[in-house]
């Protein structure tokens, strides 16, 4: 789906930027054309100068987007979950990456979220980046504690992880 939203917009790199941020943020698009995040107006001149853009290619984009049918649907009713990565060393919990094999394959989320859970490991949350719309993606899992060293390494010698990392 990623690939073919591009495609929309293969033409204009500028364009494929602002799709990108809105596509990362979760950021909307209302009826009125202006980016928005739940309720919250995002100024198109602050979304141009995060990706060093004219403010003009945002609103031909987002002109662009209501045109499209497809895209209305898919940028009317994207949202932004809010993450505690970032928060996890504040909070004193620990994140855990994994980089799969193939991010397609079915299990890859149970099977890790499983382990855990034999361990009596708390999970806090997981993000799941989707392989439509992320050239790399990954598994993401926040937890209370500190993972144990014996588990990282049965993780990491599962058939699917190509890379694990601990924050």
């Amino acid at each position: 789906m990623f690939d073919e939203i591009m495609q929309k917009f293969e033409g204009s790199p500028s364009q494929q930027a602002v799709i990108r941020l809105l596509l990362e943020r979760g950021f909307s698009v209302n009826d009125d054309g202006r980016v928005v995040s739940g309720g919250i107006e995002i100024p198109n001149t602050g979304i141009a100068r995060e990706i060093d853009v004219d403010r003009r290619v945002v609103d031909s984009t987002t002109t662009a987007i209501l045109d499209d049918e497809e895209l209305r649907r898919i940028f009317q009713n994207i949202s932004s979950i809010p993450s505690l990565m970032d928060l996890a060393p504040v909070l004193d919990l620990s994140v855990l990456t994994i980089d799969p094999t193939d991010a397609e394959r079915p299990g890859i989320v149970a099977e890790i979220t499983s382990r855990l859970a034999d361990r009596d490991i708390s999970i806090r949350q997981t993000i799941s980046e989707d392989p439509e719309f992320t050239d790399d993606p990954k598994l993401y899992v926040v937890t209370d504690e500190p993972i144990p060293g014996d588990l990282l390494n049965e993780l990491s010698e599962l058939d699917f992880v190509h890379r694990i990392s601990i924050a």
